[in-house]
């Protein structure tokens, strides 16, 4: 266990360095697994995979209860009859179409070959039914990644929510009757019923589950706790799951098998949407998830066998074509069923390419129950998933932009500082910016949505009438300026913000904010956010506290100023902080790199693209900025 756990932490890192060449997270886990596992390295051997199945098991119910809190009902009313037709058509083609497909080039597929026919269709319906399974979590990665929002959107994460839901059921079913058919008993109205009663039975203790599962949510418990007792729950179902299938073995002559990936996804469901712990109950499963990922996919790696992976990747390949057929077609009947606009006729099926979590948790559940096979099953369906997650979220985000429903921020054409920002809003307060502005050298423009005629003088530049529409901003050059402020409502403020992030890409929006549940939107877009009534608080306490460097910082010292420089010589790149040769009156306050901050010290060194804040006299500053932004 110790062995593992050590394995597990070099597999997080490694699976970083996989993520910086644009490789998935999983990759890395399973690839660390494959090198720490029997084929190679042998830290992690066969016989210590058999004793750390609990974690497969923990794992597995973590990854349904995801799967089931992601299916919100309020969230697909609107795409309601999209989401019926395209599930229905890439359920039923994906499934039949794939089965019938792999049973007849069965003896192309060096694993089948000699398979009796009974365990070919067993085979071949197992394939189909992990086919149909989706990744949920991979398709809200790109959502929110894109900022995407409109129907096609809203149709994509319906289905692949409700296909992962759907496909834990048709595999209880399918896996029952490939375990008859290989066993050779007879399939009756009898095997029908038991099936039908199990199926129940799981549907019955998921909705149990899901009112224990608000138990840690209705006290004020700290997060560690809460997700350690949503582990436990989740170990339970599959504890009680398997105590169920040697006690009715033993007092009825029968297995009575429950499913407890079906019985974790119920019971997330009905905490999901009948209960007030949706919210902090996904904040937990996000919290927890991480960990669970490098423990399953890791130990998933350790148990392939790297000389089999290799010897089946061909097959992977032509079966990963095949599900993309099934899929392309799938998509072609759901558009035309739905009648949907036509333009998504051929992209369609593009959202439901990648696969993840219960799609190799199902493969691990058949390699468990049919070690003869299974191991080559599991390896086949691995190999492809890896190039689902390859392939799949690059073409969501083209499809995504084809459509028009990613909202990204837009590149700016500023290509250095030209001290020029831009405020919405007429009042006292935006007339006393743009003055102080323009004491420190900055042109402002200050947009009016009314017509006023300020009485007094003042030697802003104001634009009185003003519609905000696209068409109009881009006449004020937004992609060009440095600052946008933004004193307008909360609802103006949010609907400039977008049009500005979306078209312009304006390399600092500034908001002053009204309401402050209004936060988290502006925060989501990168704005810059001042609340005032914090914000006077917050400048008192450091008056109170440091009121040398409050007065500073607020230019009350007239001799003294801060500044922003971006690094831009590249004689400085490269240079480390102690090596520069800064007037003896200047403090570097603090460098961003990339958008981060970076905690600096004397040996950090520079990149062309920092922006350095410092603290001194005008005079210096001006001369610094000259050395290093020339």
């Amino acid at each position: 266990m110790i062995g593992f756990m050590i394995v597990a932490i070099a597999s997080n890192q490694i699976a970083k360095v996989f993520q910086r060449i644009k490789f998935p997270l999983i990759t890395g886990f399973i690839i660390t697994g494959i090198l720490a596992g029997s084929s190679f390295l042998n830290f992690i051997p066969k016989r210590a995979i058999d004793n750390l199945e609990f974690l497969n098991e923990i794992a597995l119910s973590i990854i349904a209860f995801s799967a089931g809190a992601e299916l919100y009902l309020d969230d697909m009313r609107s795409r309601i009859n999209s989401i019926k037709w395209m599930t229905i058509w890439q359920l039923v083609i994906t499934f039949f179409l794939t089965s019938f497909v792999i049973y007849f080039i069965a003896d192309q597929i060096p694993f089948m070959a000699e398979m009796e026919e009974a365990v070919k269709i067993s085979v071949a319906i197992l394939f189909g039914t992990i086919f149909v399974a989706r990744s949920p979590s991979s398709a809200i990665a790109v959502i929110n990644e894109m900022r995407a929002n409109g129907p096609f959107t809203k149709t994509a994460i319906g289905v692949t929510v409700v296909e992962d839901v759907l496909v834990v059921i048709l595999f209880a079913i399918n896996f029952s009757i490939a375990k008859m058919l290989i066993s050779g008993e007879e399939i009756n109205l009898l095997f029908f019923g038991i099936l039908f009663f199990e199926l129940i039975a799981s549907f019955g203790i998921g909705y149990v589950t899901g009112k224990v599962l608000e138990f840690p949510f209705q006290f004020k418990l700290d997060k560690n706790m809460k997700g350690i007792i949503v582990i436990f729950i989740g170990y339970f179902v599959y504890f009680f799951s398997n105590f169920i299938v040697g006690f009715s073995k033993e007092l009825l002559g029968h297995e009575i098998i429950l499913e407890p990936l079906l019985i974790a996804i119920v019971g997330s469901f009905v905490l999901t949407n009948y209960s007030k712990h949706r919210i902090e109950f996904k904040e937990v499963l996000e919290y927890i998830s991480p960990v669970i990922y490098i423990v399953f996919f890791t130990l998933t790696g350790a148990s392939l066998s790297f000389h089999t992976l290799i010897s089946v990747f061909g097959i992977a390949v032509g079966l990963f074509l095949l599900r993309l057929i099934t899929m392309i077609l799938g998509g072609i009947f759901g558009v035309v069923s739905a009648k949907d606009p036509k333009k998504y006729t051929f992209i369609a099926w593009m959202p439901y390419l990648t696969q993840a979590g219960v799609a190799l948790g199902l493969a691990t559940i058949v390699s468990t129950e049919f070690p003869g096979w299974g191991h080559h099953f599991e390896t086949i369906v691995i190999a492809i998933i890896v190039i689902n997650q390859l392939l799949g979220p690059p073409l969501f985000k083209w499809v995504l932009n084809y459509v028009k429903e990613s909202h990204l921020k837009a590149k700016s054409d500023l290509k250095e500082s030209t001290r020029d920002a831009v405020i919405f809003g007429l009042e006292s307060q935006s007339i006393a910016l743009a003055k102080q502005l323009e004491k420190q050298n900055w042109s402002a423009r200050i947009i009016s949505m009314e017509d006023y005629d300020l009485e007094g003088e003042h030697k802003c530049e104001i634009i009185n009438n003003f519609n905000p529409t696209v068409a109009n901003l881009k006449k004020l050059n937004l992609d060009k300026v440095e600052a946008v402020v933004l004193m307008l409502t909360d609802e103006k403020n949010y609907i400039l913000a977008e049009k500005i992030y979306e078209n312009f890409g304006t390399k600092d929006i500034i908001v002053r904010l009204n309401q402050h549940e209004n936060f988290e939107k502006f925060y989501k877009l990168g704005a810059l956010i001042i609340e005032p009534s914090t914000a006077i608080v917050s400048l008192l306490d450091h008056f109170v506290r440091s009121p040398n460097a409050t007065s500073l910082l607020l230019g009350m010292d007239d001799n003294q100023d801060t500044m922003d420089i971006e690094i831009k010589n590249k004689d400085y790149h490269g240079l480390r902080i102690r090596e520069l040769r800064l007037p003896t009156d200047l403090i570097i306050l603090s460098i961003k790199r990339r958008g981060q901050m970076l905690i600096t010290h004397g040996y950090t060194r520079l990149r062309i693209g920092d922006v350095i804040t410092l603290v001194g006299s005008k005079k210096s500053l001006e001369e610094t900025k000259i050395k290093l932004n020339p």
